[in-house]
């Protein structure tokens, strides 16, 4: 072939799946000296074999058995691990492969991450753990299982929640509300002020977008998320402990002026004071707070919860210029003088004018003007009957300002119900209050009669919008009537003032200042804006918004740094199909009665009781699982997380062959909805029952139901669920041995238990399977040959009843404690989307289809299958095909064999031959299959007594990538020169501790080994107080051996290449 060219030949090799097979054929390649790139959906590698308790026949843990291939992998240097990775397409041919994938970044970076687990305490969010099938909860950041590859934490980030894209703010609501559920109060709050100074202003009056949007409402309510803000910021406020911010130190010599004390120029100016900037904001009016003090009557946000806020603001720093009026006290040109920077966030004030008859009259007040004066404590003309004109907030404030001051009110809108622009709770409240709404009505001339109002004269509305959407009101003719009143307010919109720029700047329709919408500068590069001055009437939470914006980019340009772009990507959904959500209803926080509140201005809306809050926080669904917190980045001291970084990416990889080890999924046994998984809690698939007998799953190895926590007296397993059906019409293999294998263990957790197996018949053919079974017969494990059709529970004990027929044909129905459902083993969508992408035919059962005398090729040359991809198989097999599926790679690319590799490089080894022995002794409890029997810290005590042992420690698992890093640090700080482990055993684990001594500069043959499990907790598993006598015995052996080692070196000898196949078979003929 050509070296150059699509042609040329890659010595790398592509696999597919990170379980047991893929892991075996990565090794094979790797040490055969192939660069190998092993691909996994999942953030870890282990695959299935992982959530295993045990394996059949031998009950060997399958963590033990799959450790030393999980830590060889990672620690092999021709190995790149590309976890959470996704395959987009192949191009090209045998030999030479262009292979894309997206990467789903786990945005911590592995070479940084210690794995200490900070991160994870720190983190609010828990999710049901996908490892332990929802029995046990993860956080967002997390890893699978302890001994988990690549052994460093991912953070499960799978884009932005609903809630904080529609924020205008773009606060993390997910955020706050999972730290509220945690009782993280403080962090809540800071969280908060990252995006809003004033949290406790918004969540009085905020109009809340985020829960319109919230998902939580496709379940049964959304969250009731701004009453969540408005208890977390009381909370805070009222702790006595409470103290406001520090004075932030001017680090920059810049000036900035903020022309409005509203929340926009409030905003800037919290935002600029905490990067260091000298502000100053000018206000026209009395008070601080621009429209927040003077627009929002104090019934719906009292005074002093603005001023708590303000203060905070101030203390960093702020100066707050009140009564000052740009254009009349200091001209804005020379405030342009001084500053180097202008922010103008005047708001809209203006009232807009009404031109009908009698609208010149006294009477008629604006709207804005009543609710500022009634807010300064001014003095305000009072009639008794008002007539409110308007249907907005503004007007709804206003209705209910003049109710409280004593007035008869009636609200007239040219809108209909539904079409109202008022928020629907501000008019369901009023119309509580007494305030009379009479749509459809248009102000035809305020009726004035000796110049007192008598009334207005109306007129009703055909219709408010023309066929474009576009303001354009019809009427009827003919239909006027008089609305009576002897005060008539005007509400029907605002616009800003600009009266107060003596330069040309830049305006829009509505006499608003124009701006880039992105960076919120004028026309004039030194002068930007944003809130209502530029939006026209808008909400508080926006004008919040452009603050901060505006701040940002300011201090961008000041400092000569990138401008953060403002990204509202679409939201990620929840996962909530074939989820157990329980309807909870949201909380409702209490309210005065409509009776009280219009005796005066008292606010009317109660807080939460922490309580009530807690149990609104918990109902979140966590949409996007990491809720970008953040907390995590802080909590990390090797600076290993970046949230800055893209979610995905695509990685593009040169190889030779491609080997697809992307394993199987079990059959969703919720599909035969007659056993009642789910709908009973004590029915349970298989694998979930493996998760509970296993000593790292949720409940470390007890076995308890799930309804009351005790352990069952009576198992049944059912076969066959999901094969050996109309839909499946296959043997899946393994069932009937997994079956007896948990049967089995239940018997070493319980003796006293009734197991109880229903098959169809026995598949048991395996080496050493049919005696597996006979041992399990004598254990007490019985068999039935016979399939119930379906599973009742028992309502009062939640035990679950089942009829059968016996071997006699007698119908018996049978209560047991628990059921698991033996699901078949199938292919799954993303297998199939595997195939599909590379082009791999599948056979009938959706299996990876290959030929009868070439199990591991498929159609597709230069790509190769192993593993249960192929049909169903057990652990044994699916290794050997693992290897089988390497050679066929190696074979192929033998003439580009180490051309893409990469040589290890090992300290230089110590001398210790004039050294005396110092012994370090690391006794595993390998989980509960050491620790579970014997009293591990005892052989830990004893062997510290031992000659020349001078260090000596337990770990929980020994062989885990954190636990080798650490007998490596151990052995330069002890300055070891021997290392004994007692754990399992050395035919799979001895070659681990050794590269381990080689890493750190021992030679790799001052090693010694006790199996402590096989020979010890193992056999004598009903005997601990022997088991541990001889596990001390064994440790001290040990112990004593590795005091006489010498190190030992490998030698170069020529080999005769010749091999003896005997046997003329088909296995010897396939070998020769």
């Amino acid at each position: 072939m050509s070296e150059n060219g699509k042609n040329r030949k890659v010595g790398s090799v592509l696999v597919l799946g990170g379980g047991v097979a893929g892991m075996q054929s990565a090794i094979d390649l790797a040490d055969s000296g192939y660069r190998v790139y092993l691909a996994e959906k999942t953030p870890f590698i282990g695959g299935k074999m992982a959530q295993l308790d045990k394996t059949f026949p031998t009950n060997d843990c399958a963590m033990c058995t799959i450790s030393p291939r999980l830590v060889g992998v990672g620690r092999h240097l021709n190995i790149d691990i590309l976890a959470g990775v996704e395959l987009i397409r192949v191009e090209g041919e045998a030999g030479n492969f262009k292979v894309f994938l997206k990467q789903n970044e786990r945005l911590i970076d592995p070479a940084k991450c210690t794995a200490c687990g900070d991160c994870k305490k720190v983190c609010p969010v828990e999710v049901e753990s996908e490892f332990d099938l929802g029995l046990s909860k993860r956080n967002a950041i997390y890893k699978s299982y302890s001994q988990a590859v690549p052994n460093a934490y991912a953070i499960d980030k799978r884009g932005l929640s609903a809630c904080k894209i529609s924020c205008p703010a773009g606060i993390s609501v997910q955020g706050y509300i999972a730290l509220i559920a945690k009782g993280k109060y403080k962090e809540a709050y800071n969280l908060i002020m990252k995006n809003n100074p004033l949290p406790g202003v918004c969540g009085r009056m905020c109009h809340h977008p985020c829960e319109s949007e919230c998902r939580r409402g496709l379940v049964d309510e959304a969250i009731s998320i701004r009453n969540l803000r408005r208890f977390l910021a009381d909370k805070i406020y009222g702790d006595p402990d409470f103290t406001p911010p520090q004075a932030v130190e001017k680090k920059h010599p810049e000036k900035i002026a903020i022309i409005g004390a509203g929340p926009s120029g409030l905003s800037c100016a919290y935002y600029l004071a905490l990067e260091g900037y000298n502000v100053e904001i000018f206000e026209a009016l009395p008070v601080k707070g621009g429209m927040l003090a003077v627009g929002i009557p104090e019934y719906r946000v009292p005074a002093k919860s603005l001023a708590i806020e303000i203060s905070n603001i101030e203390a960093l720093g702020v100066k707050i210029h009140t009564n000052t009026r740009i254009g009349k006290d200091i001209a804005f040109s020379k405030l342009k003088e001084d500053f180097d920077v202008v922010y103008i966030a005047t708001g809209a004030h203006l009232a807009n004018k009404l031109n009908i008859p009698g609208s010149d009259n006294e009477n008629v007040i604006d709207g804005v003007e009543f609710l500022r004066k009634v807010s300064l404590g001014e003095e305000v003309k009072k009639g008794k009957k008002a007539v409110v004109i308007g249907g907005g907030n503004v007007a709804l404030d206003v209705a209910r300002t003049a109710l409280r001051l004593g007035y008869d009110v009636s609200l007239m809108c040219l809108e209909n119900e539904e079409e109202i622009p008022c928020h629907p709770w501000e008019l369901e409240e009023a119309i509580e209050e007494g305030v009379k709404v009479n749509y459809s009505l248009g102000p035809k001339e305020i009726v004035v009669k000796d110049g007192k109002i008598e009334g207005v004269r109306t007129i009703k509305v055909k219709s408010v919008f023309d066929s474009e959407g576009k303001f354009n009101p019809q009427f009827y003719e003919g239909t006027e009537g008089l609305l009576k009143g002897d005060t008539v307010f005007l509400a029907i919109g605002q616009r800003p003032d600009l009266s107060f720029l003596d330069c040309d700047l830049e305006t829009q329709q509505g006499n608003r200042i124009k701006v880039d919408p992105s960076l919120l500068r004028t026309s004039d590069g030194k002068i930007y804006a944003g809130g209502d001055v530029v939006r026209g009437p808008a909400s508080a939470i926006e004008a919040i918004a452009d603050g901060r914006r505006a701040a940002m980019v300011i201090d961008s340009k000041l400092r000569n740094k990138p401008i953060p772009e403002d990204v509202r990507p679409e939201p990620t959904e929840p996962e909530i199909e074939g989820k157990r959500i329980k309807k909870e209803w949201k909380k409702v926080p209490p309210k005065l009665s409509p009776e009280e509140r219009i005796k005066d201005f008292s606010e009317i809306e109660k807080p939460f009781s922490e309580e009530d809050a807690l149990a609104e926080a918990l109902r979140c669904l966590h949409c996007s699982v990491c809720s970008d917190c953040r907390l995590c980045e802080e909590a990390c001291e090797a600076k290993a997380i970046s949230h800055e970084q893209p979610i995905q990416t695509v990685k593009q990889l040169d190889v030779g062959a491609i080997i697809l080890a992307p394993g199987f999924e079990y059959y969703d046994v919720d599909l035969k909805e007659e056993f009642g998984h789910r709908r009973f809690s004590n029915v349970l698939s298989s694998l979930e029952f493996e998760r509970i007998l296993s000593a790292g799953g949720p409940f470390m190895g007890e076995i308890k139901r799930l309804s009351d926590g005790k352990p069952p007296k009576k198992i049944a397993w059912i076969q066959c669920v999901g094969s050996r059906d109309e839909e499946r019409d296959y043997c899946s293999s393994v069932c009937c041995m997994y079956a007896t294998k948990q049967a089995r263990l239940v018997k070493e957790h319980l003796p006293d238990a009734e197991c109880t197996i229903f098959f169809i018949d026995l598949r048991a053919f395996g080496k050493g399977f049919d005696d597996y079974c006979k041992r399990a017969e004598a254990l007490g494990v019985r068999y039935v040959r016979c399939r119930p059709s379906n599973v009742k529970e028992d309502p009062l004990t939640q035990n679950l009843l089942f009829q059968y027929i016996t071997p006699e044909g007698k119908p018996i129905t049978e209560e047991f404690d628990m059921v698991v459902l033996s699901g078949g083993l199938g292919i799954g969508k993303e297998q199939k989307e595997v195939a599909e992408t590379l082009g791999i035919e599948l056979n009938e059962f959706n299996f990876c289809k290959t030929g009868k005398w070439d199990p591991l090729y498929t159609n597709r040359e230069g790509i190769y299958t192993c593993g249960a991809f192929t049909e169903p198989k057990d652990i044994p097999e699916s290794v050997t095909q693992a290897s089988g599926a390497a050679a066929l790679a190696i074979e192929q690319l033998s003439d580009v064999r180490n051309t893409c590799t990469r040589k290890k490089e090992y300290p230089e080894e110590r001398d210790v031959s004039k050294e005396e022995p110092r012994v370090g002794v690391f006794v595993c409890r390998c989980g509960t299959n050491i620790g579970g029997v014997i009293e591990v810290p005892s052989v830990v005590e004893y062997v510290k007594q031992l000659p020349n042992v001078v260090f000596a420690e337990e770990n929980m698992y020994t062989c885990a990538a954190d636990s080798l890093e650490k007998i490596k640090e151990m052995i330069k700080e002890h300055n070891l020169n021997r290392v004994v482990v007692t754990s399992c055993t050395p035919r799979t684990h001895e070659p681990l501790f050794q590269e381990a001594l080689r890493e750190a500069g021992l030679n790799p043959y001052l090693f010694e080994m006790a199996n402590i499990r096989d020979q010890c907790t193992w056999v004598h598993a009903n005997t601990p107080d022997k088991a541990l006598n001889k596990a001390k015995t064994l440790a001290q052996m040990a112990v004593m051996r590795a005091r006489k080692l010498n190190p030992l070196y490998n030698q170069d000898i020529d080999i005769c290449r010749d091999v003896l196949v005997i046997g003329g078979g088909i296995a010897g003929m396939t070998s020769a």
